[in-house]
């Protein structure tokens, strides 16, 4: 079986950068978004239960940084079909020798790119482009009652956005910024 991806291990344990193989000819190209066999070789032993698309229309624009609390924390594996995104995890796990510490990637049709982001992480991404095309697979079924997020300006968390935020939804906006009895969350 030919490998398809490439994982690459960033300094936050478990987050894993994904470059997929890009097989062209006069045609175009194929690539590999997911591959069951190839992902439990990493860790991923879960379902993907739902795949979500974003179109996102403005170079500037950050949606995030949003997460799942237990019970229904997700394991997300994000890739940009169109465009540039700047995408952020941080490790948000209780007890971690990185908690609040944040890694990006730039991610791109063009480079092929995606991001592994295990349970215990929120994520969020700012456009570098317009009109950017974000396919998402979680691990985990979308659960209003554990919902949650950091906001994406918290001076604790520090994300270097590349860009002057520019559009940011009313919802992530309310966001509020981390304090003293914030701990993280139990994986």
């Amino acid at each position: 079986m030919a490998n398809h991806f490439e994982f690459c291990e960033t300094d936050l344990n478990g987050l894993c950068i994904v470059k997929r193989r890009k097989l062209s000819d006069d045609r175009g190209y194929f690539s590999r978004i997911f591959c069951m066999e190839e992902f439990r070789g990493i860790g991923f032993n879960k379902q993907v239960v739902q795949i979500n698309h974003t179109v996102t229309r403005r170079s500037g624009s950050v949606r995030g940084l949003h997460y799942q609390t237990s019970p229904h924390c997700e394991t997300k594996i994000v890739s940009c079909i169109k465009g540039e995104i700047f995408d952020v995890a941080v490790d948000i796990r209780q007890g971690s020798p990185t908690f609040l510490k944040w890694h990006a990637e730039v991610l791109s049709a063009e480079n092929q790119t995606g991001l592994y982001i295990p349970e215990g992480f929120a994520h969020g991404f700012q456009a570098l482009t317009n009109d950017c095309e974000i396919l998402y697979m979680h691990s985990e079924s979308y659960e209003p009652s554990s919902e949650a997020a950091l906001n994406v300006s918290d001076p604790l968390i520090g994300v270097a956005w590349p860009l002057l935020i520019g559009e940011l939804s009313e919802r992530d906006r309310a966001h509020p910024f981390i304090d003293n009895n914030f701990t993280g969350i139990k994986i």
